[in-house]
């Protein structure tokens, strides 16, 4: 189906004849309009009679010399200031991007690990480039990979080495997880700890449906023992919490346990391996910002910092 055609009127109106009327509106007079555009009273007023033959009526009052707008001059004034202001809200923003500190680098992460790796990485990002700003959105799986996927972020960190669609992706770290222990607990002389230690000791969990919490799980029915299962959570630094507070033992991610150690709370080697990784995802389809690449390596040197403390251990 073919557009009906343009009134002649509204091909014939420009945005020179917008830009009379708001010189002469904002001055009140032709005089002044013309000091505003850099023009003459004469062209002022031949363009601003010119735009009311097109509109066909008019829109000031003249009175010896003078121009008083009418009532529907006031109308049209509050459209077209309202879409200068836009237009002057897109220059403003025009100009501010290129200015360094106008870019936001927008990061989707797990929310442990904007808990415990990221704002390591960020701290060392902008010490090194204090005007970068970072907006850091916390997500779970398996939203996490399908805003990727839709290139909505510039950055993303997660938990799993395939990379989703859409996307590149690369391991920082491979570790393995961790038990954390009140720091009282007898099990906490023990540099390193086996599945049978845990037998019959009451345990934090991570939720029913969460990975870690199914292969932990496993690893203990595989070798036949037995804890009592006392409190679950969504949140492996909320286990670190209930284990501080005395709530039982934990088995966690060596980054929330290491964010989360105290003189509460100690975290212990397994002698047995549940792998942990943490994989930095970026958009294959998204323009990246200058700042991506500086803050994927201040996390390549967050990560190598957390292995080193947890090689330090005892």
């Amino acid at each position: 189906m073919s557009r009906p055609p343009t009134p002649p009127m509204q091909q014939r109106i420009s945005h020179r004849h917008i830009e009379v009327f708001r010189a002469v509106m904002a001055a009140g007079s032709a005089t002044g309009a013309a000091e505003l555009l850099h023009s003459s009273q004469p062209t002022v007023s031949r363009e601003l009679a010119r735009l009311e033959t097109l509109l066909g009526y008019a829109l000031f009052e003249r009175s010896q010399g003078r121009l008083r707008p009418n009532a529907r001059a006031l109308a049209l004034w509050d459209e077209v200031q309202r879409s200068w202001q836009g237009l002057e809200r897109v220059v403003e923003r025009a100009v501010a991007l290129g200015r360094p500190d106008a870019v936001q680098l927008s990061v989707l992460c797990l929310p442990a690990l904007a808990h415990a790796l990221l704002p390591g990485a960020a701290a060392r990002l902008l010490q090194a480039r204090p005007l970068t700003r970072l907006s850091v959105t916390p997500q779970e799986s398996p939203l996490l990979e399908e805003w990727m996927s839709a290139q909505r972020f510039d950055l993303g960190l997660c938990e799993q080495t395939a990379a989703p669609p859409g996307t590149g992706a690369e391991v920082l770290l491979t570790l393995d997880e961790v038990a954390v222990l009140p720091a009282a607990h007898r099990l906490a002389r023990q540099p390193v700890l086996q599945l049978p230690d845990f037998a019959g000791e009451p345990f934090v969990s991570l939720s029913v449906d969460d990975p870690y919490r199914r292969l932990i799980d496993a690893r203990f029915a595989e070798a036949g023992v037995a804890r009592t299962q006392r409190v679950e959570t969504h949140s492996a630094a909320a286990v670190c919490a209930m284990v501080e507070h005395g709530l039982g033992v934990a088995i966690v991610n060596p980054l929330t346990a290491l964010a989360c150690a105290s003189e509460r709370l100690v975290l212990r080697r397994l002698a047995f391996s549940i792998p942990f990784c943490v994989t930095a995802l970026w958009p294959q389809y998204r323009p990246a910002l200058p700042e991506a690449a500086p803050l994927l390596q201040a996390l390549k040197d967050e990560a190598q910092a957390v292995a080193d403390r947890l090689a330090a251990l005892p």
